[in-house]
């Protein structure tokens, strides 16, 4: 994949056209990794679409940012990458953090979505008050660890992260090149929750997560499912909450059938 840069703005982003007229897939990474936990998702569908991948800022090598710049701007910047590279319409996909953007910028660019993938995220149009707390707490205790060394935060964090021991290692990996400077861009991130009316979508909605994801994810999902029935809801077998790279043969052949591709 071709790595870019998006003109007057820290995002550094990767893009593979397979072919002219071929659909547009477009992938939003967890917190403190970078867009190459779809590396097993780039090869495989590379033949099918058109790939997009985008590292958050702050991570990856999205982290030359000026004053100001912050969290909440990234669906502005997902919009300019689009109209740089002539995009009209894309399938996204997020994973956990990435799943909060994905939607964040669902709500404030429906016509451009031509389908939804959210694993290991809520619905943050309709997210529960108490369970909103909680996530802040262990997030907080999670940024407290990294604060005192990354090392032991990595390695926490890839038990929570994924289940296999390939995907933790790989996640732990990743996990190690996060910066601790990155955390203050992530302050913000509650601004993008409970902000929009809930609506009828005009697109494809896809939920899900692993079997072993945490208790709080599972019940996020189901709560989302009774949020919104009509979406497609997948809970992986063998995977955590990183289901991408604990299953990915499976998660790859899901979106596949999702897309009808």
């Amino acid at each position: 994949m071709k790595k870019r840069r998006l003109d007057d703005s820290p995002i550094v982003y990767y893009i593979h056209r397979e072919k002219e007229h071929a659909e547009w897939v477009c992938f939003l990474h967890a917190a403190f990794v970078d867009h190459r936990m779809f590396d097993k998702q780039f090869g495989p569908l590379s033949t099918k679409v058109n790939l997009l991948a985008i590292d958050t800022l702050g991570h990856g090598e999205s982290t030359e940012a000026q004053k100001g710049d912050s969290i909440v701007h990234m669906s502005k910047w997902i919009q300019s990458i689009l109209v740089t590279e002539g995009i009209d319409q894309v399938h996204l996909i997020g994973v956990s953090l990435g799943a909060i953007l994905a939607q964040d910028y669902a709500n404030q660019y429906p016509d451009t979505i031509r389908s939804l993938a959210c694993f290991g995220g809520y619905n943050i149009n309709q997210f529960d008050p108490e369970m909103q707390r909680q996530n802040g707490l262990a997030q907080m205790l999670m940024m407290l660890k990294a604060l005192i060394s990354i090392r032991w935060f990595a390695a926490a964090n890839k038990k929570v992260s994924a289940y296999t021991t390939e995907a933790q290692e790989a996640f732990y990996m990743l996990n190690l090149q996060f910066q601790k400077k990155s955390y203050q861009y992530l302050a913000r991130l509650n601004e993008m929750v409970n902000r929009h009316q809930m609506g009828i979508r005009s697109y494809p909605l896809l939920i899900g997560c692993g079997e072993y994801d945490l208790p709080m994810e599972l019940k996020a999902i189901e709560l989302w499912r009774e949020q919104e029935p009509t979406a497609q809801v997948k809970i992986f077998e063998n995977a955590g909450h990183c289901v991408n790279m604990d299953v990915p043969e499976e998660f790859n052949s899901l979106l596949l059938k999702f897309w009808k591709i």
